[in-house]
């Protein structure tokens, strides 16, 4: 048998209340979504509406888990009660222990002894560590034990009962692809060494790029060229004519 969250939480809920406020019990609708949302007691804190309890009971009650009890004696609302003990064969002190770890998720010895005082005597922890090793050791399994933590003496005890809530697994952002350059990877094709141009400059860098000062050190030296050229023409004519 594996019980979601909420059928867990309300079942556990109707166990810790027939035990520690008989007066109050069987529970009416209301006093059980109290009971399932109560921040105190609870590991997760939840916050459930009365249409999800209902659902949780109607699935309890086709598992015969709980039952429906009809107004009398003066009571007018349908109230719930667990048949937990009945069902599985379970007497008080495995029926606290149960509801404790349904309530609370993982814990250690100690931690079940504390929790489940208003619930039921236990004379030490040898008792709760026997019952415990009796609910691992039946047909199906209603405890198993989680070892000891990093630095921890006691081994932690869970209940197989409960599903597993999953764990979002965080989304990793992917980095966006890189792409070179289409003038670095002709570069590169044309076999350009370590990266940079024929002319020394980095690949994919242009090295026609203006440059204004280079442009005007180029402009005065063709008009160099240019005036030696006619000084050249020049002599060659005066030569020619004798003079």
């Amino acid at each position: 048998m594996l019980l979601t969250a909420e059928e867990a939480r309300v079942l556990g809920s109707l166990v810790e209340k027939e035990l520690t406020t008989p007066d109050q019990y069987p529970l009416t609708i209301k006093s059980l979504l109290a009971a399932c949302n109560q921040a105190s007691n609870r590991d997760p804190v939840v916050d459930y509406d009365e249409k999800t309890v209902m659902a949780a009971l109607d699935s309890l009650k086709a598992q015969r888990l709980i039952r429906f009890v009809l107004p009398s004696h003066g009571r007018t609302a349908v109230r719930y009660r667990h048949v937990l003990n009945e069902a599985m064969g379970l007497d008080q002190r495995q029926c606290a222990l149960l509801a404790v770890l349904v309530l609370r998720g993982p814990q250690t010895i100690g931690e079940l002894r504390a929790r489940t005082e208003r619930m039921a005597d236990f004379d030490g922890l040898d008792e709760i560590d026997h019952e415990l090793r009796f609910l691992s050791a039946v047909a199906e399994p209603l405890a198993t034990s989680l070892g000891r933590r990093p630095g921890q003496k006691e081994e932690r005890w869970v209940t197989p009962l409960v599903a597993p809530v999953p764990v979002p697994v965080p989304t990793v952002p992917t980095a966006p692809a890189v792409t070179a350059a289409p003038l670095a990877t002709q570069n590169a094709d044309a076999g350009e060494p370590d990266g940079y141009g024929r002319d020394g400059s980095p690949a994919g860098v242009r090295s026609d790029s203006h440059d204004p000062l280079g442009d005007l050190r180029s402009e005065i030296a063709a008009l160099r060229a240019e005036v030696d050229g006619l000084r050249h023409d020049l002599n060659t004519l005066r030569t020619s004519l004798g003079e």
